[in-house]
């Protein structure tokens, strides 16, 4: 992916070098041809086309955003209730996912969303023990989150 990001940029300066204006608008058209020549050219490179790839990271973060969202609400609502009444506790993740890249993102992206916290990963990186603040329904919101964060690393990482 960064040889072909690296290559789309040369081809838009090469392009604005040989056009009579030096503009922005000169670059992004040559931009523009490069990403054609790149996207003709795709079955010869030995990545997927690195568009795809930019696609799903920004499709990862917006998962990321809404289930950041989600499960602000559900703290903000534990937390706004007269009496709080949680039971924190901690229980076992099962994950598809291979790779330390893969797993340390999925662990990463649980950590952040709030009302659970990755405290351990298994020897064999199957498994995560993950502290919640209210198990029943932050259980069900990780697992929840769990297969979105999963399917949106494998379009990430895999090609």
């Amino acid at each position: 992916m960064p040889m072909q990001v690296l290559i789309n940029l040369l081809i838009g300066v090469i392009w604005m070098f040989l056009q009579d204006d030096w503009s922005v608008l000169t670059f992004f058209s040559g931009y523009l041809f490069g990403l054609l020549v790149l996207f003709i050219l795709r079955r010869y490179l030995p990545t997927k086309f690195y568009l795809v790839t930019l696609l799903a990271i920004v499709q990862l973060f917006l998962v990321f955003i809404i289930e950041l969202f989600t499960s602000s609400i559900l703290v903000v609502r534990q937390v706004m209730r007269p009496r709080i009444n949680i039971t924190p506790g901690i229980f076992t993740l099962e994950t598809e996912l291979d790779g330390d890249l893969e797993i340390t993102l999925l662990a990463l992206l649980l950590t952040l969303t709030p009302g659970s916290v990755v405290v351990e990963v298994s020897s064999n990186s199957k498994k995560f023990y993950i502290h919640a603040m209210d198990i029943p329904e932050s259980s069900d919101a990780v697992l929840q989150s769990k297969t979105k964060f999963e399917k949106a690393i494998k379009k990430v990482t895999r090609s």
